[in-house]
């Protein structure tokens, strides 16, 4: 029986085995494989059994579905051949024998693993001002320091800009008690 092998590190040696004419794969709970990796879409593809071929759609997947790095909408996977989900590799295995295919080498470059995070459907994570934690501590954010060379420069500046300011006012107002005199008086 055909069956599916992840060949990613950290998901290595998962597999799921095609007993079904149709099996969805995809992120989330509901699929009839599950492949919890953020690059996978909730429903990413469909493998149709046709007689002895399996055939991959794509579900109009976020990251795409390819066979052997060549994107597809909808086509034969051979026996033997790399599948690959947005970062997920797989190969159809067909039990003839033969040697699986090496482990995908990771896409990205290793990171040190992680506290698990919770699975959220389509989430985009956009970089932002203040996090909650640096709120609780207190403080200012960093780039936002009072005591920086820039903001002490345009400080000192400010008694005088506020002299300079009250002088002209008072120069406006005595003009225009002047004006309200000399005018009112003459008539």
């Amino acid at each position: 029986m055909p069956k599916l092998v992840i060949l990613n590190q950290g998901l290595t040696g998962q597999s799921h085995e095609l007993k079904a004419e149709h099996t969805t794969i995809g992120r989330v709970e509901d699929n009839m494989f599950q492949i919890s990796e953020p690059s996978v879409s909730s429903h990413h593809c469909e493998v149709v059994l046709r007689g002895k071929e399996v055939v991959i759609r794509d579900l109009n997947s976020t990251n795409g579905t390819f066979i052997n790095n060549q994107k597809i909408a909808e086509s034969v996977l051979p026996p033997g051949q790399k599948l690959r989900l947005g970062n997920v590799e797989l190969w159809l295995d067909t039990g003839a024998g033969g040697p699986a295919p090496a482990p995908a080498a990771p896409t990205t470059p290793a990171a040190p693993p992680s506290p698990p995070k919770k699975t959220v459907d389509n989430t985009l994570v956009i970089p932002r001002g203040v996090s909650l934690g640096e709120l609780e501590k207190g403080g200012r954010p960093p780039g936002f320091d009072t005591a920086s060379k820039e903001f002490s420069k345009k400080r000192r500046g400010a008694p005088i800009f506020w002299i300079i300011a009250i002088a002209v006012l008072l120069v406006i107002g005595g003009l225009i008690l002047y004006l309200v005199y000399e005018v009112g008086g003459s008539h």
